[in-house]
C-alpha cells in the first residue's frame, strides 16, 4: 500500500514536472514591449484606430503610464473621435512636469486645437518648461570630446573618476578641471559605468561595443565586459564578459563590494561577487531597459530605474519587482542615473522631456513618492546629463555631456560642435530636507 502510493505521487509529480517544462513561459517585458510595438504598427499601417487603442491602453499599463505612454493613447482617442479621454491623457502628461509640441508630435492633435481645454493644457506645458536652477558649476573639464558618461568619487585621492564614450578612457580629476588618464578599455570600445571601491582598494567600470555605434569595431557590436581596475596604478586586474548581445552600461556596489550591473538592451540584471568572476543574473525579466541601480538600505532590495518602465524595487531573493507608482503625477521615464540617498531618491533624467535632475522623497517606508524637487531643467547649462554622485551633502552631476550632438551612429549631428562637459553641484540646502 506504502509502495502503491509512492508510485502514485511520484507519477504524479513527474506529470506536473513535464507540464511546466512545456508550458509556454510569460513573455518578458522586452518581449512584450515589442510585441506591442508590432500590434501598434499594424494597427496603424491598415488604419485600424480601434484595435490601436487597444494596443495603446496595453502599452500605457506595460509602461507603468509613462508620458510618452499616454500621448500614445491620447493620439489614438482623438482618432475614434473619444476627446474627452484624450484631454484626461494629456492633463495627466502636463501635470507629471512634461512639455511636448502636440503638433509635432502628431498632427492627428490638430483637432483639438480649437477646443476650450486645450489652451489649458498648452499653458501648463509651457510652464513645464521654464528654467529651474538650484546647482552651480563647480568645474570644467576641458577636453570637449570626451563625450562624458559617469562618474564617481574616491574620498581618499579627492579625485573625480570619469568614463569617455568616445575616447574609450577613464580620466581621474581634481575640482581644478585639470585631469589625467586613468585607465584605457583593454578592447577599445567605449567605456560607460564605473565605481570605486575605497574599502578594496579597486575601480570598477564596464566597456561597451554599442550596437550602431562607429566607436567599436561593428564585428563587436553586442559585446560588452565588466572590469576591475587597482585603485592606486590603473592596473587591469580582471575582465568578466557579459552575456551577448548585451550592453553593461550602468552598475552600482554593494556594502560588502559585490557589484549589480544593468544591460540595457537586453533587460538584465547581473551580480558579480566582490571577489568572483561569474556573472548571476538577478530579474525575472521584468526590465526592458534598466539603467542605473541603486542599493536600498535594507540591502535586500534594489531600485532600477528602467528608462521605459518607470523606477522598480527589485527583492533580489524572489526576482520579483514592485512599480513605484506614478501616482499620476511623476514622470518616472528617462532615468539615466539614481541615487538613494536618505529617503530620497535622485535622478538624472535625460529622457524626459524637458531633460532634468530631480529628488523624489519616499514616505518613511520606501515604498511610495510623496514629492519632488527640480534641481535644474530647462538652463544653459543643463545641455544633456547623464550620471552623478553624491559626496557629502552635495550632489555632482554630469552636464552638457555632448551625447545631444551626435546622432545615433556617434557621428556629429550638422552644424554642431562639442563643448566642455560641466561637473554641476547641487547648492547645500537647495533639495528637500533630509530624512534622518
Amino acid at each position: 500500500m506504502i509502495l502503491q502510493t509512492y508510485s502514485r505521487s511520484l507519477a504524479s509529480f513527474l506529470l506536473f514536472l513535464a507540464t511546466m517544462l512545456t508550458a509556454k513561459q510569460p513573455d518578458s517585458a522586452l518581449e512584450q514591449f515589442h510585441g506591442l510595438r508590432a500590434e501598434l504598427h499594424k494597427s496603424q499601417t491598415n488604419n485600424d484606430w480601434h484595435s490601436y487603442l487597444t494596443s495603446a491602453n496595453k502599452l500605457k499599463d506595460l509602461m507603468n503610464d509613462a508620458p510618452n505612454s499616454l500621448l500614445q493613447v491620447a493620439r489614438a482617442d482623438v482618432r475614434v473621435g473619444n476627446f474627452d479621454d484624450a484631454f484626461h491623457e494629456l492633463e495627466q502628461f502636463a501635470r507629471m512636469g512634461q512639455s511636448v509640441d502636440l503638433l509635432a508630435a502628431s498632427p492627428d492633435f490638430a483637432v483639438l486645437l480649437k477646443k476650450p481645454n486645450f489652451a489649458k493644457i498648452e499653458d501648463g506645458m509651457k510652464a513645464n518648461r521654464s528654467p529651474v536652477s538650484l546647482g552651480s558649476t563647480a568645474f570644467l573639464l576641458p577636453d570637449s570630446g570626451l563625450l562624458a558618461e559617469d562618474v564617481d568619487y574616491d574620498p581618499g585621492s579627492k579625485k573625480f573618476f570619469i568614463t569617455s564614450v568616445r575616447e574609450k578612457k577613464i580620466i581621474s580629476t581634481g575640482t581644478s578641471g585639470a585631469s589625467a588618464d586613468f585607465a584605457r578599455a583593454p578592447d577599445d570600445w567605449s567605456m560607460l559605468a564605473i565605481k570605486v571601491d575605497p574599502k578594496h582598494g579597486v575601480v570598477w567600470a564596464t566597456e561597451v561595443a554599442m550596437q550602431g555605434f562607429k566607436f567599436s569595431s561593428e564585428s563587436d557590436w553586442g559585446r560588452s565586459a565588466l572590469l576591475c581596475y587597482d585603485l592606486k596604478s590603473g592596473k587591469l586586474l580582471r575582465r568578466i564578459e557579459g552575456p551577448r548581445p548585451s550592453a553593461l552600461g550602468d552598475m552600482v556596489l554593494t556594502a560588502n563590494g559585490d557589484v549589480i550591473v544593468s544591460d540595457g538592451d537586453g533587460g538584465g540584471v547581473y551580480r558579480v561577487l566582490a571577489k568572483g568572476t561569474l556573472m548571476e543574473r538577478l530579474d525575472g525579466g521584468d526590465f526592458i531597459s534598466p539603467q542605473t541601480p541603486a542599493m536600498h538600505p535594507d540591502g535586500k532590495h534594489i531600485f532600477v530605474s528602467d528608462y521605459l518602465r518607470g523606477i522598480g524595487v527589485l527583492e533580489i531573493a524572489t526576482k520579483q519587482v514592485r512599480w513605484l507608482s506614478t501616482g499620476g503625477r511623476f514622470a518616472l521615464n528617462g532615468i539615466d542615473g539614481l541615487y538613494f540617498d536618505h529617503g530620497r531618491l535622485i535622478a538624472v533624467q535625460n529622457g524626459a522631456s524637458p531633460e532634468r535632475v530631480v529628488v523624489f522623497t519616499l514616505d518613511a517606508a520606501l515604498t511610495r513618492i510623496e514629492s519632488e524637487t527640480i534641481i535644474e531643467r530647462s538652463t544653459e547649462t543643463l545641455g544633456d546629463p547623464t550620471h552623478g554622485v553624491i559626496i557629502g551633502n552635495d550632489f555632482y552631476y554630469i552636464a552638457n555631456s555632448g551625447w545631444d550632438v551626435i546622432d545615433e551612429h556617434g557621428n556629429m549631428k550638422p552644424g554642431t560642435n562639442a563643448s566642455a562637459p560641466r561637473m554641476m553641484r547641487a547648492l547645500s540646502g537647495s533639495t528637500d530636507e533630509r530624512h534622518q
